[in-house]
């Protein structure tokens, strides 16, 4: 014992502390570390050379060069947007932010509520009932020097699609289908082709996707109209049968919502020592009842006894666990994206945790049918200001149409022009068209459209199967 007794005051010494001093409890204050030190961790990713680097895989998006312009782009250059600041995003910001991305933006339009506080690790009993994004972003700065987040506190529809533009990449902690859906054409609108239909792959933006539910979880990377998009998978999803746990919130926005906040924490705060049971009559209805209570609150409606008993019977816990391992695959995969320092995953994980250690990685195909990404036919015409709609509609119909990613079309017969304002239509068009637009057919073009007008294409060869975004003509007059 008095050797030990020895070895610890001399380590105490050693260390600069007064033997024998009562200790205080309390941690002594560090100054914060330098931007070198504070980042050197990746210096061994980004100064090295590597024979895994991001144009060795199967998803090449970049070469990666080593040195240090590469870890320049990622610390001062790199802007990224996370959408949804709760069990996911909280992850996401404190891996960003110590893996060396200093422009970090994030959105998220919910509050801060008690049951948030197990999982979402970056709030704390004083933060209930303020914004999740600000809270989130406030805690960030605080613990890592250098790192600005901008939070918003809206959902990501109310974003203009070309405020996408402003992000390297875009990583998606999103709890709903609906906003996945809408980043997921936002980003694919954002993508510009040359004459030829040549994609300018400086207007690509990557999308991650990260999503968890109780032990299973997955993560994606959609590179648009190269890999498989969202909306080309969209059949993966059945009708939802099970609620996320998430889903409960100081503001409900659903009814099911509503039915989540009476079951997880009405009962226990009311019937407290008391246990659920599912299959009773008395208990659903006494569910039911504050359900309805508390939609009458919000102005929400939908609650029903039916909906009550699906979503108590099926509500699924969220994971700190799961959220943790999903959300640092998504960042990694940033990361790589940004310095190409990694081969991209190509690219969709899956994580089966409830059965063992599951996880497979494999690419998802995109769909030829795809309302987003899938075959598109546009056509620019250069034309002089005196012809007329039946002469447009003869070119349209002589010869082979490009389409985008897909074989050229011959139209037989052709309608120019959205229902009701319908340019002109040919003899074959069905649904009386061609005689309620034969007026239009020897009037010059300069009479009936602007120039440069975008003009719809119909015709029996343009399909949801051959041209799943759609078909126009553009009218540039040449003279």
């Amino acid at each position: 014992m008095e050797r030990r007794l020895e070895m610890a005051a001399a380590a105490a010494a050693s260390s600069g502390d007064p033997a024998g001093a009562e200790s205080t409890g309390t941690v002594p204050a560090t100054a914060a570390p330098s931007l070198a030190d504070q980042y050197r961790s990746i210096d061994n990713l980004l100064l090295r050379p590597s024979p895994f680097g991001n144009e060795t895989g199967s998803l090449p998006n970049g070469e990666f060069e080593p040195g240090e312009d590469t870890k320049a782009r990622l610390l001062s250059e790199a802007k990224v947007l996370v959408i949804g600041a709760g069990g996911l995003g909280c992850e996401l910001l404190k891996d960003l932010a110590l893996m060396g991305f200093r422009d970090i933006h994030v959105t998220d339009l919910d509050t801060i509520d008690l049951t948030n506080l197990n999982r979402q690790f970056l709030f704390r009993m004083s933060d209930v009932g303020s914004g999740k994004s600000e809270v989130a972003a406030k805690f960030i700065m605080e613990r890592v020097p250098g790192v600005t987040v901008t939070a918003y506190t809206k959902p990501v529809q109310e974003f203009t699609t070309t405020w996408f533009r402003n992000f390297a990449v875009v990583i998606g902690g999103l709890d709903n289908i609906e906003a996945r859906r809408y980043m997921n054409e936002a980003l694919c609108e954002l993508v510009v082709r040359d004459e030829d239909g040549d994609i300018d792959p400086s207007t690509i933006i990557p999308y991650i996707d990260g999503g968890t539910e109780g032990f299973r979880g997955q993560s994606r990377v959609i590179i648009p109209f190269v890999t498989a998009c969202f909306e080309c998978t969209l059949s993966m999803f059945p009708p939802a049968q099970g609620f996320a746990m998430c889903t409960v919130s100081s503001t409900p926005r659903k009814p099911e919502h509503c039915v989540a906040y009476a079951f997880m924490v009405l009962w226990e705060k009311e019937r407290k020592g008391e246990k659920l049971d599912k299959d009773s009559p008395e208990h659903m209805r006494w569910l039911f009842d504050k359900a309805t209570e508390r939609a009458a609150e919000f102005g929400i409606e939908g609650v029903t006894y039916k909906l009550t008993m699906g979503v108590t019977k099926n509500i699924i816990p969220a994971i700190a666990s799961t959220n943790a391992y999903v959300s640092a695959t998504c960042a990694l995969e940033a990361f790589k994206i940004v310095t190409f320092a990694g081969q991209t995953m190509n690219n969709y994980h899956n994580i089966l945790a409830d059965y063992g250690c599951n996880c497979p990685t494999y690419p998802l195909e995109r769909s030829p049918q795809c309302p987003a990404c899938g075959p598109q036919m546009s056509v620019n015409l250069s034309v002089p200001r005196a012809t007329t709609a039946r002469e447009l509609a003869e070119a349209l119909t002589s010869m082979p149409l490009p389409v985008v990613d897909s074989e050229p079309i011959t139209l037989s017969e052709v309608m120019i022009g959205s229902v009701p304002d319908v340019v002109f239509a040919t003899a074959g068009i069905k649904g009386g068209w061609h005689d309620r637009s034969k007026d239009n057919a020897d009037k010059p073009l300069s009479e009936l459209v602007e120039d440069g007008q975008q003009l719809t294409l119909r015709g029996p060869e343009l399909t949801e199967d051959t041209v799943p975004r759609g078909a126009s003509v553009t009218v540039n007059f040449a003279d």
